[in-house]
């Protein structure tokens, strides 16, 4: 492709951007992924113009490497439980044993919502809960003990088995994991996934986000991605936007997770979620992520991590999908027709037709897919045998999605 920095060549929008940003997005449209300080200039453009040509450039380079197709998976959210050790300034999720909305779902409640989600039309099975909670309360220990299980993710193994079971295909996401650990759950899961959320130490300092929270630790996490590179588990991570970070340290977390895929080739997906003001929480009052900033991060995404999955939640910013069609993402994640976002209960799903409508009136085809990227069903090592089994029991795949 021709250099179209100064040309006559150059598209409307290119032209207009000021000269260093139009010849990175140019080095971006000739095939050269940019590198960590050039997104740091991208994200912190602010001009107008700029910005208009980062998110044409993203959505350019998004048809082209992944073409027209967009995906989301097709899901039941199982909260298997929600106490949790870590105590983050922004979550409404997490509960201590004597809270009024604690809970950990019996085997029959698992096997129920499984049921019911795969009659549904569900394929995934989302096992969420919080950090290591018998090792903060002697309750939960006590219930564990009477399901007859020591550690929660012995709990999780048999939930996944549940969900198996009855048809569905489990994604674990069960916050910091050891080696041990996601080796005993990667023969009932066809996915794991840990959000990076943001690489800065900076946000465990007293009076930030994840004060309270020792599992946020940046470096325990990117051991954990790094684990699950070593163990050939297909794995979703992802940054949160509006917690604190500065747009520099988005850029390094993405740089990150880049880093880590070049190494392993494992990361299957990577979100761009924006966070959501609750009014019980700390961070009631922190103003949330406007729609052009979460927009311009998704840009930069894509022009950082060129064919990789990029993700937004569409609960989130129910009136930006269109924006974020534009900015390069190729995935929606998990829509339930049965169980909410627990984390993020506010925010209900879209309902699919509508959000296909919305696609095609942009020039996209929205389909399912499975909670496994095709890419990796068929390569050595990133399966377990058992995993093929039960991903045969589903309508063929095609394209990466389900048909």
């Amino acid at each position: 492709m021709p250099c179209i920095v100064d040309g006559s060549m150059a598209p409307e929008y290119l032209r207009r951007a000021r000269p260093d940003v139009r010849a990175l997005l140019d080095q971006a449209l000739e095939g050269i992924r940019i590198r960590e300080a050039d997104a740091c200039i991208l994200i912190e453009a602010d001009a107008p113009d700029d910005v208009s040509a980062i998110l044409a450039v993203a959505g350019h380079l998004r048809s082209r490497l992944k073409g027209t197709v967009v995906t989301y998976s097709p899901k039941v959210f199982l909260p298997v439980t929600n106490l949790c050790r870590d105590r983050c300034s922004y979550c409404t999720f997490r509960s201590d044993p004597d809270d009024p909305h604690a809970w950990t779902m019996r085997p029959e409640e698992i096997r129920g919502c499984c049921r019911s989600g795969r009659a549904q039309g569900c394929i995934e099975a989302l096992m969420c809960l919080g950090d290591k909670p018998e090792r903060a309360f002697r309750a939960y220990r006590e219930t564990l003990q009477a399901l007859g299980h020591a550690t929660t993710i012995g709990y999780v193994h048999q939930a996944c088995e549940i969900a198996l079971d009855e048809g569905l295909l489990p994604h674990t996401n069960a916050g910091v994991m050891s080696r041990e650990e996601m080796t005993g759950l990667k023969p009932v899961n066809v996915s794991m996934g840990l959000m990076l959320e943001n690489i800065s130490p900076r946000l465990r300092r007293k009076g930030e986000a994840h004060f309270h929270a020792p599992d946020k630790d940046p470096q325990r996490r990117l051991q954990m991605l790094r684990e699950a590179g070593e163990l050939q588990i297909p794995f979703t991570t992802g940054i949160l936007l509006g917690i604190g970070e500065t747009r520099a340290e988005r850029v390094a977390s993405l740089a990150a997770i880049r880093d880590l895929h070049t190494c392993y080739g494992h990361i299957q997906e990577v979100i761009i979620q924006n966070f959501r003001a609750k009014p019980t929480t700390k961070m009631a009052g922190a103003p949330e992520p406007e729609s052009l900033d979460i927009a311009q991060t998704i840009a930069v995404a894509r022009l950082l991590l060129g064919d990789m999955n990029i993700q937004a939640p569409p609960n989130l910013s129910p009136y930006d999908h269109r924006l974020f069609l534009a900015a390069g993402i190729n995935d929606w994640g998990g829509i339930s027709p049965l169980t909410p976002d627990y984390v993020n209960p506010e925010a209900p799903w879209p309902h699919v037709s509508a959000l296909a409508d919305t696609c095609a009136q942009e020039g996209f085809q929205l389909e399912a897919r499975l909670p496994i990227y095709t890419e990796y069903i068929g390569r050595p090592g990133f399966l377990e045998p058992s995993m093929h089994v039960a991903i045969s029991q589903h309508a063929a795949i095609r394209g990466g999605a389900l048909c």
